[in-house]
């Protein structure tokens, strides 16, 4: 047995059963860890326990949180976001191949949101039925013909990614609307990097600090009419929202205003926030509010979290709105089945990264299928995310087949259903012990004038031993990740 095999095994890990980052198929350490591992190695139980509680404690202070709603509580609870000190690598090669993935899909899903918000090209020749457009939760007909600034719809989107058993990526879905995770990817970078700065200092990171600009430098982008020092506002739903302190972090780190609905108003086909010094005209507006709050002129006329007019304003070209309001018709789950297709269709090239195998139900022989196969399928409803509204087959209850069969024969358009993936492991620290969970990779892609991947991305970790859930409303944790360069 191999001394790697053994110190493994000290650490009561077993790495045969999926695709470990960490460790190879025999025990090995692969050789972009070897750094890592060995300084872990080499950290006593109680050097970890006192970083961990340093960790938290920051946590704590800085107000690093996320809030929690669950059914069987009356009051949502707000908790500091699980962070795991075990950073997730990533080695430069590996990253290349996943940096060109994520711009070539976010560059087709651009082309796809303008075409078919104008001449439906794609539905024209055949490549995507055209109910599964109109009929779309997220499909915006007050975005037809609408050319939006920059031609760019897309500027912040998540795109979801996990490994195989054989090491392989692809793309699980993709998160154009208003994807969160920005502020533990930097936050987590900062902990790590003044927390074990002796473990961030022996690996060559790549450095994730000009993102932040790349993200600010996206959205003046975008300004209308080309201003060159635009006014630039995040509008959120206010504090009581889950992901309020990414709000404020990502605002005070951009040098950006937070504003909620009330703090804006329409005036003449414009929207000015309210200041000290009077009203003062806002030209971009980073939106953290969705798309039916966004204007209840225009959308949903209970709405109190928009700003009345908004739309009035965008349609003037006066304002630019990120993302741009419609762009969820192409992060719906049935629509993401034809993602490889627009790729093709758009750019003329073959896909860098592949989805996960997928069957739409609304067609008679996938539904027959996954009817029959539903003890070994993913099942989700194709307009919702955050883990909601799924159905993963192996781990189901009998009750819940039936339910979801049901639901399913009785609304077929409704859901799609994948191929269960044997997700990647990597390890955690857990009562000291280093034991593997399930994870997944959110990589977010910039794009104004010029389009920006952050290294790395956001892992995001199943704590629950065996699950393969990893999203944060559904009590998932995170890791820094970390993209090794290539060593001369």
């Amino acid at each position: 047995m191999s001394t790697a095999k053994k110190r493994m095994e000290s650490f009561q890990y077993d790495s045969e059963s999926f695709y470990d980052e960490m460790f190879d198929k025999i025990g090995g350490i692969r050789p972009h860890y070897q750094s890592i591992y060995s300084q872990f190695a080499k950290m006593s139980p109680g050097n970890q326990a006192a970083r961990q509680q340093a960790l938290q404690q920051r946590m704590i202070e800085e107000g690093i949180t996320f809030t929690l709603y669950q059914s069987d509580q009356s009051e949502p609870l707000e908790r500091t976001i699980p962070f795991d000190y075990i950073p997730r690598a990533i080695a430069a090669n590996e990253w290349e191949q996943v940096d060109l993935g994520l711009r070539q899909r976010v560059q087709a899903l651009n082309a796809f949101l303008h075409d078919i918000y104008h001449n439906q090209n794609i539905v024209k020749d055949g490549l995507i039925p055209r109910r599964l457009i109109v009929s779309n939760t997220y499909y915006r007909p007050e975005m037809v013909s609408l050319d939006v600034p920059g031609g760019v719809y897309v500027t912040a989107s998540g795109i979801d990614l996990i490994r195989d058993e054989h090491g392989d990526f692809y793309v699980l879905e993709d998160n154009l609307r208003s994807p969160s995770g920005f502020s533990y990817l930097f936050k987590g970078r900062t902990l790590m990097r003044e927390l074990f700065h002796d473990l961030y200092l022996s690996n060559a990171v790549v450095d994730i600090e000009r993102s932040l600009n790349a993200f600010l430098s996206s959205l003046r982008s975008i300004a209308p009419n080309g201003k060159k020092d635009p006014v630039i506002a995040l509008l959120s739903p206010g504090a009581y929202n889950s992901a309020y302190f990414e709000h404020t972090f990502l605002a005070q780190q951009m040098g950006i205003y937070l504003v909620e609905g009330r703090d804006l108003l329409y005036k003449d086909h414009k929207i000015y926030m309210r200041s000290l010094n009077g009203l003062q005209q806002v030209d971009v507006i980073y939106r953290r509010v969705d798309d039916d709050f966004l204007d209840p002129l225009a959308f949903n006329p209970n709405s109190l979290l928009g700003v009345p007019g908004l739309m009035n304003a965008y349609r003037a070209g006066n304002v630019a709105i990120a993302n741009a309001p419609g762009t969820g018709v192409a992060d719906d789950k049935a629509i993401y089945a034809y993602v490889p297709d627009m790729i093709r269709y758009y750019l003329h090239e073959e896909p860098i990264l592949n989805n996960v195998p997928t069957y739409l139900l609304h067609r008679k022989e996938d539904r027959e299928y996954v009817l029959e196969h539903l003890r070994e399928l993913v099942v989700k409803e194709t307009s919702l995310s955050g883990g909601y509204g799924m159905l993963i087959g192996p781990s189901a209850s009998d009750q819940e087949l039936v339910a979801f069969s049901n639901a399913i024969r009785e609304n077929p358009s409704r859901y799609i259903a994948q191929k269960t993936m044997k997700l990647s492991t990597a390890p955690i620290m857990h009562n000291g012990i280093m034991t593997p969970r399930h994870i997944d990779l959110r990589g977010f892609v910039l794009k104004g004038s010029e389009m920006h991947v952050i290294p790395g991305g956001l892992t995001r970790v199943a704590l629950v031993e065996g699950s393969l859930v990893v999203n944060s409303s559904q009590g998932g944790g995170v890791k820094d990740t970390w993209v090794l360069k290539q060593q001369e």
